[in-house]
């Protein structure tokens, strides 16, 4: 019989996470701009305590959702193969609260991919609520439905990339989904959910961006700021997308707990307004205090980068109607652009922390080619 496990504290950032070699780089050193104060403070909302699971917990989305939800009083459990720390000390996080959450949250360890492990152990914990943040598979989502007969909410993290790609922008949820996109696991976890008879809620992010981002989404531009590079945008940079923060996103999943009016429901949760490519990269820079960049626009066409990724986004419009949210939710992002991404800087990258190394290789290619045409 699986047992939950109480925390205890890991008071360092995970192992994967890599360093800057030499002097940590702080911009409000080396360029002058406003003292920089954080955001996104943990809010407590009114709401019967529930005994909750989260599926993952340990990485980005998690880290931020169950600090809220214990925050409330619920009493959470993370369900994760245990391979990373259950916890973590996020930076400028008291050792006191730290310890207190640590302190509160349990952990339920296992793979869940091993059906008769997770209908077992889920069953005989019996939870209130899912938080489904790291489910990709229909097939994944079934035993847990299996497992909980009397769940009271499944919610859970669906994508924005559902959407089939359209000329008419911006996406809202009743536009017509792509039964063949990347995120077609997604897709079909949400007709499971829909034909299940659970009450059942889901969440459609666009790009997340912020602290303990696992996604080269800021960091990709991030590296080439430090490094003093030009930012390589494909085409035209005018491409418009759209970035939210993954705090917000954390307030929206607590906003639909236990809510009547989200109950069924899928909402668009993102930043409320969109951006250009070019802009994205300005903003990066303005937000990290670095000078604006040198942009060089380059045509995919012409290059053979291989299995390699020469832009982080992609590249077409993409972006999504959040006022289904804000109307039916009373939701509403607590970051613009560049307060987040100041944010994201400050607690992370600034700080000398990052998931993946720099790797300007088809960076190089680019400017190559832009050098030749320009002599």
């Amino acid at each position: 019989m699986a047992k939950l496990v109480a925390v205890q504290p890991q008071h360092h950032l995970p192992s994967s996470f890599s360093d800057f070699n030499g002097t940590r780089l702080h911009a409000s050193i080396q360029y002058k701009r406003k003292v920089w104060q954080p955001k996104g403070a943990l809010r407590v909302t009114a709401s019967s305590n529930k005994k909750i699971l989260i599926m993952g917990g340990t990485r980005f989305i998690g880290v931020f959702l169950s600090r809220q939800l214990v925050k409330e009083g619920h009493q959470v459990t993370l369900f994760t193969r245990g391979k990373a720390p259950i916890t973590q000390q996020l930076p400028g996080e008291s050792d006191k609260d730290f310890a207190d959450f640590s302190s509160k949250i349990l952990h339920l360890k296992g793979d869940r991919k091993d059906f008769d492990f997770v209908k077992s152990s889920l069953a005989a914990e019996g939870f209130d609520v899912v938080y489904d943040i790291n489910g990709r598979e229909a097939d994944e989502v079934a035993p847990i439905l299996d497992a909980l007969p009397n769940l009271q909410q499944y919610i859970y993290c669906s994508s924005a990339g559902v959407y089939l790609k359209s000329d008419y922008l911006p996406h809202c949820e009743t536009d017509a989904v792509d039964p063949k996109s990347r995120h077609k696991g997604k897709l079909e976890t949400e007709s499971l959910l829909a034909s299940s008879g659970v009450n059942w809620t889901s969440l459609r992010p666009v790009y997340i961006y912020g602290p303990l981002n696992y996604n080269p989404v800021e960091e990709w531009f991030f590296h080439r700021l430090k490094a003093g590079r030009p930012i390589p945008i494909p085409n035209s940079g005018m491409q418009i997308t759209q970035l939210g923060h993954v705090k917000d996103l954390a307030t929206a999943f607590i906003q639909v707990l236990g809510n009547e009016k989200a109950s069924k429901q899928v909402f668009n949760i993102s930043g409320d307004k969109y951006v250009t490519f070019d802009g994205l990269a300005k903003a990066c820079a303005k937000a990290a205090g670095f000078p604006e960049p040198e942009i060089i626009h380059f045509n995919p066409k012409e290059f053979d980068f291989g299995k390699k990724k020469a832009f982080p986004f992609r590249d077409q419009h993409f972006f999504a109607s959040v006022d289904k949210a804000k109307s039916v939710l009373g939701w509403k992002p607590e970051f613009d652009l560049v307060e987040g991404l100041a944010d994201s800087y400050n607690l992370d990258f600034g700080r000398g922390t990052f998931r993946k190394e720099a790797d300007f290789t088809t960076d190089d290619m680019i400017l190559g080619k832009s050098l030749v045409l320009q002599t």
